[in-house]
């Protein structure tokens, strides 16, 4: 019997983490849930039972066999601090993900890192996590010389308080025909019918932080870390789910026929690409699905060995979500 602690299981990824595993569960997995304060008592329907969110008590994660943290980065270094060198630690947060001695881990790209961990696994940021999930099969046969990429990222990536800002705004904008726009926003400027070029904090080179994050994280996953990757973030009047438009500069001269077969065989991917029948994905579409999905395959005008695609993802489950539970998957199985 394997222990499992979802930390954080009244959170928005928290909850889908239940969800996927209550649909598709692991075997012999014992499932205990806590959370913050406002969940504490909250009951889940998990596998025919009714479990309770509890207090995190250091006392029961140090019991565990598996605890996934889906916490603020400042609480997840806290409690990996506190539990480090008992149960296999699996971190949502960006905390540790630039840590040398932490695999960054998408099981579908490099599974293998998974059993290289000193108690400690990181997943990526979601955006990150539908691109290298694109990028490595295209590696793999035309290998990759630069990757341009302008990602359209919803609400929801940045909380609650986020989802609830863009409905209330949303509703006063038609309602009233203005919003306000104050202090306790979770944006530097309106969101309802507008986007937002920035993403978390600018740094010292022009980008923000978020930007960053996506440069970083891809060149860890795929081992390559001199890949070229220039980065825009922006964040979208969407609900769920992440998009991403990207211009990937191969080393081979590569094939969109070839492409749009690999992709559609690699685990994970779906290639929804008839622009002629209107197939493309969308936010919508995608939402709570466990899929990247791509479409918009073309040739790029401007470069011989380029070619332009279209990603999205729910960023809640398979940017989050998801790839924590093939994590955990991996480790029950001792499958990398």
């Amino acid at each position: 019997m394997v222990r499992l602690v979802v930390v954080g299981a009244g959170g928005l990824v928290g909850r889908r983490v239940v969800n996927i595993l209550d649909k598709d569960p692991i075997p012999d997995l014992r499932l205990y849930l806590t959370g913050r304060s406002e969940s504490i008592g909250r009951q889940v329907e998990y596998r025919g039972q009714t479990l309770r969110i509890t207090h995190t008590e250091l006392k029961l994660l140090k019991k565990a066999d598996i605890v996934l943290l889906c916490t603020p980065g400042e609480t997840s270094v806290e409690l990996v601090q506190a539990i480090r060198g008992g149960p296999v630690i699996i971190d949502t947060s960006s905390a540790f993900r630039m840590d040398p001695g932490v695999p960054l881990v998408v099981p579908e790209v490099n599974g293998r890192e998974i059993f290289s961990h000193k108690g400690l696994i990181s997943g990526p940021n979601c955006s990150t996590i539908q691109l290298v999930m694109t990028l490595y099969p295209i590696c793999e046969q035309f290998g990759l010389s630069r990757v341009y990429v302008t990602t359209y990222q919803s609400v929801s990536g940045a909380g609650y308080k986020a989802i609830a800002e863009l409905e209330r705004t949303s509703f006063d904008f038609i309602t009233a025909g203005s919003t306000s726009h104050g202090d306790e926003s979770q944006f530097p400027h309106p969101i309802a019918f507008n986007l937002i070029p920035q993403i978390d904090g600018f740094l010292a080179n022009g980008y923000t932080r978020e930007e960053m994050k996506m440069v970083n994280e891809t060149r860890k996953i795929l081992g390559i870390p001199d890949l070229p990757i220039s980065c825009t973030c922006v964040r979208v009047p969407v609900f769920i789910g992440h998009s991403e438009a990207c211009l990937v500069e191969t080393q081979k001269d590569p094939s969109i026929d070839v492409i749009r077969e690999k992709l559609n065989q690699f685990p994970g991917v779906t290639v929804l690409d008839d622009p002629s029948s209107y197939v493309y994905p969308t936010p919508l579409q995608c939402e709570d699905t466990d899929e990247v999905y791509v479409g918009r395959l073309r040739r790029d005008l401007s470069s011989n060995k380029g070619i332009l695609y279209w990603v999205v993802a729910d960023n809640l489950r398979r940017g989050a979500a998801t790839n924590a539970c093939n994590i955990v998957r991996a480790l029950v199985r001792g499958e990398g």
